[in-house]
């Protein structure tokens, strides 16, 4: 086979943040180690875009992640010059060419030649009003909110694999969805037919499994315990091929784990039908997907298919619903819990008269937590969780009016001299009222956006084309519902049995739940059915509970609804992400034959 004939060779991409706020050792120790050809860096959430957009609002030149440029780029230009890695980053926020200018001035300082890309067009805000007919509410009956702090849709790939076509060596985006980063060079070094689903589909796999960061190399994982090295976790490469299929890695010499436990478990993150995960290019179908691990620390990902994109973008918007506090204080001793409990009532009701005195309405919402003492365990907390002898009463409110919040923080205080003993720890002080930030999530039609690439310091319109295909139904998966053994059985904990994980998508919470082994599948899914699951949460999710099939890993995933008392910011629980669902459910009693060794 001559040269020109040689299949392309494996693509190495690099997830180095996967939020604003990662840790500042990812991108060198990629870089450094891991010999590959982009950097990824995902740094947007909805909370992030509401943050950004306040930052905006008070200078115009801010609304981007100020570290990107003033850190991460600042220290490694000269090494990516020199190495000629390659970046794509969201980092851009609600002011992607603000950010791209600040670095291209580094670049200027530094003496160096990269050229940096910019993709426009995600941010709704200057044009919200003339949109809003447009806008279909994600949630049934959900009104659109009067005014916006942010709006921005979710862009796909075709505009970042542009960007690198015309040269660009940083290619810096607002709003797009996560796993775009990894597709758009994908796109652009493959030379993929955006109607080549499938292949689609396997990049925005990849980008999904790195995205994240560590979570993909042993950070958040069930088996904890087998991951050494913590302080050195390596970050997750996705060494990808011409076909779509990939191998996750991490740099060597780095701590971390890459093995199916942990590359499945990042798989199930955030996902909600995995046989229709709609994205701007393709719509996802991973139900056959299939996790081998092929050597150590290399795990092999293929198999995933594609059906056409929708024609929607869909658009993250935030708006300011009020405002929110938080205190915190440690009450130790006998009985510390009701004595926390006891603390938290007294302080609601001694400003509830302050309130009705001054003529203030009541809370909008109020939560107690006794952290310590298995709080959000509910009915499912352990029989000595009560008698926890140091707990951390936490109080979170909520109300319209911030000068209600202002006396309820001047009454935290006070507890220290007035109620219970083993009194102390507060912690920061005064608790400062804060905006509450709601998510309303929609769809807006594609061809409503004007996208724009500025490669030159030049916008230029980007017309991103309007798929169609074929729409083929969703992968034919292996039955599952096998039943369980004839004979006697036992009972044991889902860890015994399965990985877990947990997300969060605004108010819904996700549990992905994955076989140890392909024979332990069915008496999982005997004992975790919709209602089963719902009522271990009933004291959290207010919604519906979902289950779907996910034959290719021998696992089941659980979409929760209104399952995180609003989301984000919107929330006063603790947990406002759902982080520890999937930790909870793992305590679930699952029936089992009596001689399974488990």
């Amino acid at each position: 086979m001559s040269s020109s004939q040689e299949a392309p060779r494996a693509i190495r991409i690099g997830g180095a943040s996967a939020f604003w706020g990662d840790s500042m050792v990812a991108a060198p120790q990629l870089l450094a180690q891991g010999e590959v050809d982009y950097l990824i860096f995902d740094y947007l959430a909805e909370i992030t875009m509401s943050i950004m957009a306040r930052m905006r609002a008070k200078d115009p030149a801010q609304g981007y992640a100020t570290d990107f440029v003033a850190v991460t780029m600042k220290r490694l230009l000269p090494e990516l010059a020199r190495r000629k890695v390659k970046v794509v980053a969201n980092a851009g926020g609600v002011n992607p060419a603000a950010c791209a200018a600040a670095i291209r001035a580094l670049i200027a300082d530094a003496g160096l030649s990269l050229k940096v890309g910019v993709v426009l067009g995600d941010d709704l805000l200057p044009q919200i009003d003339t949109l809003k007919s447009q806008l279909e509410p994600m949630q049934k009956g959900a009104e659109t909110p009067a005014k916006f702090m942010s709006a921005n849709a979710y862009l796909g790939a075709a505009p970042i694999a542009a960007a690198l076509k015309a040269g660009a060596d940083i290619v810096v985006t607002g709003r797009c969805v996560d796993s775009a980063l990894v597709l758009g060079p994908l796109l652009h070094e493959f030379g993929w037919d955006l109607q080549d689903f499938d292949k689609l589909s396997a990049g925005s796999l990849a980008g999904h499994i790195i995205e994240c960061g560590a979570q993909a190399s042993g950070g958040l994982f069930t088996d904890w315990r087998d991951v050494p090295d913590w302080d050195n976790i390596g970050y997750p490469i996705a060494e990808v091929s011409a076909d779509g299929s990939f191998v996750v890695i991490k740099p060597k010499g780095t701590g971390g784990l890459v093995s199916f436990g942990t590359v499945a478990e990042q798989l199930v993150y955030e996902i909600g039908d995995p046989a229709c995960y709609m994205l701007p290019d393709v719509t996802c179908d991973f139900t056959a997907v299939q996790i081998e691990q092929i050597g150590e620390h290399r795990v092999r990902v293929s198999n995933a298919k594609g059906r056409p994109p929708p024609d929607r973008y869909k658009v993250s918007a935030t708006w300011l619903d009020g405002f929110r506090a938080v205190a915190h204080m440690t009450i130790g001793g006998i009985d510390a819990r009701e004595k926390a409990e006891r603390s938290a009532e007294a302080i609601l009701k001694r400003t509830r008269k302050i309130f009705a005195a001054l003529n203030i309405g009541d809370y909008r919402s109020t939560s107690i937590e006794i952290l310590g003492s298995e709080a959000m365990y509910g009915p499912q907390a352990a029989a000595g969780a009560r008698a926890a002898r140091e707990v951390v009463m936490k109080l979170a409110v909520s109300h319209t009016d911030k000068a209600a919040l202002e006396i309820f923080s001047r009454e935290i205080a006070p507890a220290g001299t007035s109620f219970s003993p083993g009194t102390t720890g507060f912690f920061g002080g005064r608790p400062s009222p804060q905006p509450v930030v709601r998510l309303f999530s929609c769809f807006i039609p594609k061809t409503s956006l004007s996208i724009a690439l500025d490669t030159e310091g030049e916008e230029k319109p980007f017309a991103v084309p309007m798929i169609s295909g074929e729409p083929r139904g969703a992968a034919a998966g292996q039955d599952i519902s096998a039943p369980l053994p004839a004979g006697p059985t036992k009972t044991v904990p889902l860890v015994r049995l399965a990985y877990a994980r947990s997300g969060d998508k605004g108010n819904d919470s996700n549990i992905g739940v994955i076989a140890r082994k392909p024979d332990y599948l069915p008496a999982i899914r005997a004992a975790l059915t919709t209602e089963a699951v719902a009522g271990w949460f009933a004291h959290l999710v207010e919604g519906p509970v979902e289950r779907f099939d996910w034959p290719g890993i021998h696992g089941l995933n659980f979409l929760l609804h209104q399952a995180l008392g609003g989301g984000g910011i919107a929330s006063l629980r603790n947990d406002p992400q759902g982080k520890a669902f999937a930790q909870m459910l793992l305590d679930f009693p699952v029936p089992v034959p009596a001689n399974w060794a488990v």
